[in-house]
């Protein structure tokens, strides 16, 4: 057996091998250009990142180190922690090994604690949890080596003990601020003989007596980890963290980004949106009622929440498998049964109104209402769900960057009249 760290230790120079030779046999090759409408347009595909956890091709979905999301969904988020940072799937004793790091690291600091508990009532969720994280950063451990003098090339080992000690705390805070933001009683202690996701649910306090939201727990963390490196949070981490700034600033910094309304409140305007249609028609809506308020609701000047991708032109496979998942647990549930019949009506629907480059549903489709099912209804919180989950890659990205010794950030900006000079006009 193996630790994760010493997994990390045996690929890492063979990585840094690779990026070296490439750089010096290719570094002057042009792997992009950049449109005026790119550079004003959020440069959006412009290809000047790297990010060897995952990516997204648009006609399969999210490729977690090669691997298609669908077929890791029976696997528990410690073991995609291992795969984003290894590149392959831990052994049975590897990942023994990990839930058993994370026990031993997942006391939280009482001081996290008061200063949550000293916080206005109204806070949102998502500040409160990312207050949490920010005032940890005194514990760093890159902090306290870089300040000794370590050398660059052991960037990374600080940095994972960092990541560590983040990952393990985030579920028992993520359910303190739960608890504490909506009056849900006294913080509950974690078990033991539970693993991260299933330990979350049980901090939440939300009844559970099949263990099936803690199944749906453990898939939501899976299929939220990791999303290429250019969406805003993983992009804020990497900018932020290219800076020497240590996983719990970096991760911070991600987490503000994540909690803007174009990147992390999906999920809950399409179920508001789903909540909405049953409250209009009294229940679960005839295929003609749902078609009519889908055209309504495009003809309004407004979007379908769920429904297209800015990368994808398929049905996200991590739609699918909360699909699965609630066909499977909770077929009868209204909620999931008007998600379940709004993806067979709204594609068609955008079809025809012809607007959309990609009709079908992503992730954030069926997610809410699988939530709401299970007695989560609160739906500032879903962001901290998100959260949780996507730690994993923000951690996992700023430890392979770091390992191999990325530079800092920094692109060079233009004013729009130096634009102008450029274009000639």
């Amino acid at each position: 057996m193996a630790t994760l760290k010493q997994r990390m230790a045996e690929l890492i120079p063979g990585m840094r091998d690779e990026i070296r030779s490439l750089l010096k046999e290719h570094g002057d090759k042009v792997v992009s250009e950049v449109s005026l409408t790119q550079a004003y347009g959020g440069m959006r595909g412009v290809k000047a990142m790297v990010c060897d956890t995952s990516e997204v091709p648009p006609d399969r979905g999210l490729l977690v180190r090669d691997i298609p999301i669908g077929e890791l969904t029976d696997r528990l988020p410690e073991e995609i922690f291992y795969l984003l940072c290894v590149g392959k799937l831990p052994t049975a004793e590897d990942l023994e090994d990990l839930k058993a790091d994370y026990r031993k690291r997942a006391e939280v600091p009482g001081y996290v604690w008061d200063v949550l508990k000293a916080m206005p009532a109204d806070s949102h969720p998502m500040a409160m949890f990312d207050t949490c994280i920010l005032v940890m950063q005194r514990e760093s451990e890159f902090v306290k080596a870089y300040n000794s003098g370590v050398k660059k090339t052991e960037y990374w080992e600080s940095t994972l003990e960092d990541s560590l000690n983040l990952l393990a705390k985030l579920p028992a805070i993520a359910a303190g601020v739960y608890r504490i933001r909506f009056n849900k009683g006294d913080l509950i202690d974690p078990d033991p003989n539970l693993d991260w996701g299933g330990n979350y649910v049980h901090m939440l306090g939300i009844d559970d007596p099949t263990g099936d939201f803690k199944a749906l727990m453990r898939l939501y963390l899976t299929l939220h980890c990791d999303h290429e490196g250019g969406n805003v949070s993983a992009h804020a981490t990497h900018c932020i963290g290219s800076a020497l700034s240590d996983a719990y600033y970096a991760v911070s910094g991600g987490l503000n980004g994540l909690a803007g309304p174009l990147h992390g409140l999906a999920n809950q305007e399409c179920l508001s949106w789903v909540l909405e249609t049953m409250e209009k028609f009294g229940g679960k809506p005839t295929d003609e009622q749902l078609t009519q308020f889908a055209w309504d609701t495009l003809n309004s000047g407004k979007v379908i929440p769920g429904y297209g991708h800015a990368v994808l032109r398929v049905t996200d496979p991590r739609f699918t498998a909360f699909r699965e998942f609630g066909l499977k647990h909770c077929p009868d549930d209204p909620t999931f049964a008007t998600v379940s019949k709004v993806y067979d009506i709204v594609p068609g629907v955008l079809k025809e109104h012809g607007k959309a480059k990609n009709p079908w549903p992503n992730v954030d489709a069926g997610s809410g209402s699988l939530l709401y099912n299970y007695g989560l209804k609160e739906f500032p919180y879903y962001t901290v769900l998100f959260a949780v989950s996507r730690a994993m890659g923000m951690c996992s990205q700023l430890l392979v960057s770091r390992a191999w010794g990325e530079a800092i950030e920094r692109p060079k900006s233009l004013t729009t009249p130096k634009f102008k000079v450029l274009l000639g006009v």
